[in-house]
């Protein structure tokens, strides 16, 4: 299943989303919040090495035995950090990959299991990053994205117009969070600063930031867990 990824949602749209469930939380007294509305920010330095340093972008994956993988693109585009975030409380670390590119790129459709369609910035062309196996940047003959829509099969070969993004825009935003703590003198607003992409995992409720100085998640322990452990008989 393809997740709300991209940052590119509507990006406004992803925002005010974003927005609405943090700043929401702000107006209800800690000690009457429901727990469903809790949130746990989780620095690059409590994940793995990889996700302590910036990226120029990323995308979510869903493997065929199940898990969901978060492909960070990394030093402009010459590395693709892997990270395991099947389940948010223990992301881990799936190494990282050289890319043959030939500068920063976004990844701007998705090709189902094949992987996902990539555009080279500063109007360089187009290639497809190739997921069966080691990742791979695979450059195809007639691959002109400008103005065109993708049609892709899925595994019960219906075809559909895929939608192309165009890059979305690299301005750096700067994102407060309201965190709420057993008390109201525990609650307290965190900031992580020069955001430049954001990605939702609407399995989990996990939100990505990928920042300046490395991966932020945003996790909401409540949506994570199994429908027995929300509901126990």
């Amino acid at each position: 299943m393809r997740r709300s990824v991209h940052g590119r949602l509507p990006g406004a749209l992803l925002r005010l989303a974003l927005a609405s469930v943090l700043g929401g939380l702000s107006v209800l007294p800690a000690v009457y919040a429901n727990p469903s509305n809790a949130i746990v920010l989780v620095p690059p330095t409590a994940l793995p090495t990889l996700a302590r340093q910036g990226g120029e972008a990323m995308f979510l994956h869903d493997t065929e035995d199940g898990r969901t993988f978060l492909y960070v693109e990394q030093q402009e585009g010459a590395r693709l950090a892997i990270f395991d975030v099947t389940d948010p409380a223990h992301v881990r670390g799936e190494g990282s990959v050289q890319l043959d590119a030939a500068g920063p790129f976004d990844f701007v459709a998705h090709l189902g299991k094949r992987g996902e369609l990539v555009r080279f910035r500063g109007g360089k062309g187009d290639a497809v990053l190739d997921l069966r196996g080691t990742p791979t940047l695979k450059k195809m003959p007639g691959l002109d994205t400008q103005n065109s829509t993708i049609l892709v099969a899925d595994d019960n070969w219906r075809v559909a117009g895929q939608p192309i993004y165009a890059p979305f825009a690299q301005g750096l935003r700067d994102y407060k969070i309201f965190q709420s703590g057993e008390s109201p003198g525990d609650d307290r607003v965190v900031e992580v600063k020069q955001v430049r992409q954001e990605a939702t995992n609407a399995d989990t409720g996990t939100t990505f930031l990928l920042a300046q100085n490395g991966l932020y998640l945003i996790r909401r322990p409540a949506l994570e867990a199994t429908p027995s452990e929300v509901f126990p008989k």
